[in-house]
């Protein structure tokens, strides 16, 4: 019994969760309730909490973390701004003459915001407010309508700059280097968080690509588009203005970490002052709105860090108790190797992504299980890719998606849950087979970091 202790951890855990305790004070205040029984009854040794005081200390000073509150400000920035509107209004009128052109314009906005902000339920919000009105008017119906904008405010999990492949790339940085040690190699490889975002890149625009397939196909022969009549060169003009600023910015991100000009927290810095110059640009930055700004990012960058904080104490406790040990021995016993281990690891994550938010997952679960499998053989980068899509699925799927959450509490009451139910399976479909394709074709997520990075 004293050896299934880790895995009741994990699963008491769960359950406060679940009771609606915050999520932090639930990972450490578990973890060290089962730490204090242990060490009660002769079955944990206090040693371990005695390195809890270096961890925080080696969170505290990580470079890479500091992109976090840098990429939030960015996001949050942006998300107070004209920004979303102006690129939606844009897009539709370029695109209005075009069958299916605003169901295509409200997935090319998603993905440049997801891009942009890299914050879910900010762009679900966004552009539920938005494009949910026009949609319904131009004769979408509720199901594709809602299925479209859950769908596409989830790509913040995979376009990069990504807040999750920031906090993805740091953890797998450290479980690739566990990995490498536990096999004897004393001169490990690393992984960084900009390997993640070029390995994100070829599928995240992939996705979008089959979202815009699929609209082109599947769009409700009773939708009617713009007859927008003014001139098309005026609508042109008016587009490229209001795409110029954001996709300098994305280029300036993603380009000063391409070209090796800066790190990914570097970049970082570079995102969050360009969305405040293009906020003065604008027009739309005061001090009411600066201080929202600030206060927003404080609030989402406390809750990232605490959350860290917590995970930091779980672990420690659960490596007390031989939950390494149990997992390893557990995955190396598991008939056909690696792929059924990769396969049970992705559906448990993929049950958790209801559950649980993709903060808690990557801090908790990743660090116990990436270790294991990527000592077994899987790319780093391969594997990042793969979990962070596996999270944006979970994100989508009913009954508790939480962008089917983000969008319920913004959509009109005439839209069923039913209805946005069935209008996001076709878009899980669509993300599963991804899925399927990354695990046939692995150089969709390998091939462009070791290309550029060597």
């Amino acid at each position: 019994m004293v050896e299934f202790l880790p895995l009741l951890m994990f699963l008491a855990t769960c359950v406060v969760l679940l009771a609606g305790y915050p999520v932090a004070l639930s990972l450490a205040g578990t973890a060290l309730v089962f730490a204090g029984f242990g060490m009660l009854f002769g079955h944990f040794d206090s040693a371990y909490l005695q390195a809890l005081p270096n961890r925080l200390f080696g969170i505290m000073g990580n470079n890479t973390l500091i992109a976090v509150p840098l990429f939030v400000m960015m996001g949050v920035m942006l998300e107070k701004t004209r920004l979303s509107e102006d690129l939606l209004e844009s897009m539709a009128d370029l695109m209005g003459g075009l069958r299916s052109g605003l169901g295509l314009s409200v997935v090319l906005v998603g993905a440049l915001l997801a891009a942009s902000t890299g914050i879910v339920g900010a762009t679900v919000v966004t552009m539920g407010l938005l494009s949910l009105p026009t949609l319904l008017k131009r004769g979408y119906s509720h199901s594709q309508a809602t299925g479209m904008i859950c769908a596409t405010g989830t790509l913040g999990q995979i376009i990069p700059p990504s807040i999750a492949l920031v906090l993805l790339g740091d953890t797998l940085s450290s479980a690739y280097q566990q990995a490498q040690l536990s096999q004897g190699i004393f001169s490990p490889k690393t992984i960084s968080v900009g390997d993640l975002f070029l390995g994100a890149i070829v599928p995240g625009l992939t996705l979008v690509v089959l979202y815009c397939i699929y609209l082109i196909v599947f769009t409700d022969q009773s939708t009617t588009e713009s007859t927008e009549t003014e001139d098309l060169k005026e609508r042109i003009k008016r587009a490229l203005k209001n795409l110029a600023p954001p996709i300098c910015l994305i280029f300036a991100v993603l380009g000063s970490i391409l070209m090796g000009a800066a790190t990914p927290t570097e970049a970082a810095g570079v995102g969050a002052c360009g969305a405040l110059v293009l906020a003065v640009i604008k027009g739309q930055l005061n001090l009411e709105r600066l201080r929202d700004v600030v206060q927003t990012t404080t609030q989402v960058t406390s809750m990232v860090f605490l959350i860290l904080i917590g995970a930091a104490v779980f672990s420690l406790v659960f490596r007390g108790f031989g939950g390494e040990e149990l997992v390893n021995e557990f995955f190396n016993e598991l008939p056909g190797g690696i792929i059924s281990a990769t396969l049970l690891v992705m559906v448990v994550i993929f049950l958790l992504g209801f559950i649980l938010d993709f903060i808690e997952i990557t801090f908790v679960v990743v660090p116990i299980v990436a270790p294991v499998l990527l000592a077994m053989g899987l790319d780093p980068v391969w594997l990042g890719i793969m979990i962070a899509i596996n999270l944006q699925t979970s994100f989508l799927t009913p009954p508790f998606g939480f962008a089917l959450f983000y969008l319920r509490g913004v959509a009109p009451e005439s839209i069923k849950t039913i209805e946005m139910y069935r209008g996001v399976i076709p878009f899980i479909a669509i993300q599963v087979f991804l899925m399927i394709m990354l695990s046939i074709f692995p150089a969709m997520a390998t091939w462009l970091p070791s290309t550029i990075f060597g």
